[in-house]
């Protein structure tokens, strides 16, 4: 089992607004239907809102806040839709290919694990009596984002969304830190670390240790 400190200042949750600890472990749909986002050479996701039951979203504009940021990050020209291949339709009913859940943290261990002892979001594509894909948005981290992020929530929330949705696309291994001072990848765990030495504890099999650090990124494509 790998060994990992949990007390590793960049992984703990920053100082900040209020949070559910623990919702009801159900969902509801926010509305709001899109047309398709991207060209979907290979393959066009759908994909629902939800909103764990119990959750208060007043504080960052409601649920309907929160899916305006999801649906305006996967439009957005530096994120998954730059690569031709693939596309996004948001539903508000019926059977998505994936559906983005902002959750409670008690909820969100339930559906993502705890091996590691911080607050993590994750994609799970087999959750609950129906085997649903889940993305499991984690409202804490929501609320008071990550400290690689140095305070700027707005873009945490960019690379919390395009991180998991990542993984539910098919990018399913992580990645460290490539050049020393530069961007880091979508999909290192920037939640926890933007340096491959504090990552390589809690992913050796896909972080070498190297001392690189890299800036915090919230985009598969920065440069487009």
């Amino acid at each position: 089992m790998t060994e990992f400190d949990a007390n590793l200042p960049t992984g703990m949750l920053p100082a900040g607004g209020p949070f559910t600890e623990a919702g009801a472990g159900t969902w509801h749909i926010v509305s709001g239907a899109t047309s398709k986002q991207g060209k979907g050479a290979t393959k066009t996701f759908t994909y629902t809102v939800e909103v764990e039951d119990g959750i208060d979203t007043a504080t960052f504009g409601g649920d309907d806040g929160f899916g305006r940021m999801v649906s305006e990050t996967l439009a957005h020209p530096k994120g998954w839709t730059h690569d031709p291949e693939f596309a996004f339709i948001r539903l508000d009913s019926g059977q998505p290919d994936f559906r983005v859940s902002l959750t409670s943290p008690m909820t969100v261990r339930e559906g993502c694990g705890y091996e590691i002892a911080l607050e993590a979001s994750c994609y799970n594509p087999v959750y609950g009596p129906d085997e649903q894909p889940r993305v499991f948005v984690n409202q804490a981290r929501w609320v008071r984002g990550a400290m690689p992020f140095q305070g700027d929530v707005g873009s945490y929330r960019q690379y919390l969304l395009n991180h998991e949705i990542g993984h539910a696309i098919g990018y399913q291994l992580h990645e460290g830190c490539g050049e020393d001072g530069g961007l880091a990848p979508l999909m290192m765990q920037q939640s926890f670390s933007t340096n491959n030495d504090d990552a390589a504890k809690f992913d050796p099999a896909s972080v070498t240790a190297d001392g690189k650090t890299c800036r915090f990124n919230p985009w598969p494509y920065p440069a487009a």
